[in-house]
């Protein structure tokens, strides 16, 4: 069984009646899931007698429902930041305009809470507006911002002396 991170609401037919296990085949999901859905999540399913059915209009319902409030808008001046999980102000100084080929551009920021880089797709059309909002200078600054696994070996320190 490959896991899903989530449910899509999609693979389920509106007009049918699903067992659990039914449900669970059709998700990529294990069983115990949609039976804890059914128990404390608030998924509705007729339980008056076995198998459990549960209805698939009201589970595309409850899929999508739950979707929704996992969702997390960015307010005016924030990005998502991947590590976080949740919307952040990056830091001041630390934004950058980056033209692409296509009809977007991409806004990069360091978030202010774990130091990891954050993306904002824009269009084009609304890249002044976009800007505006971050304080941002069109184009990108000198020495733009990386992310890299290797630190600098920016230091002032003399060079080792190997032959001794």
């Amino acid at each position: 069984m490959s896991r899903n991170r989530r449910a899509d609401w999609r693979r389920i037919k509106g007009k049918y009646s699903y067992t659990v296990e039914e449900v669970a085949r059709a998700l990529n999901l294990h069983r115990n899931t949609v039976r804890n859905w059914v128990r404390c999540g608030g998924l509705p399913a007729m339980t008056g007698s076995r198998p459990h059915l549960i209805l698939g209009a009201v589970l595309v319902e409850f899929l999508k429902r739950r979707r929704l409030a996992q969702k997390r808008k960015c307010g005016l001046g924030e990005l998502y930041c991947l590590k976080c999980r949740t919307p952040r102000k990056p830091v001041a100084e630390l934004i950058e305009h980056r033209p692409m080929a296509s009809d977007r551009t991409r806004i990069v920021a360091i978030c202010s809470t774990c130091e990891r880089l954050m993306h904002r797709f824009v269009a084009n059309r609304n890249l002044g507006a976009s800007l505006r909002e971050f304080g941002v200078l069109s184009g990108p600054a000198d020495g733009s911002l990386t992310d890299t696994g290797y630190p600098g070996l920016n230091c002032h320190s003399a060079p080792l002396e190997t032959g001794q």
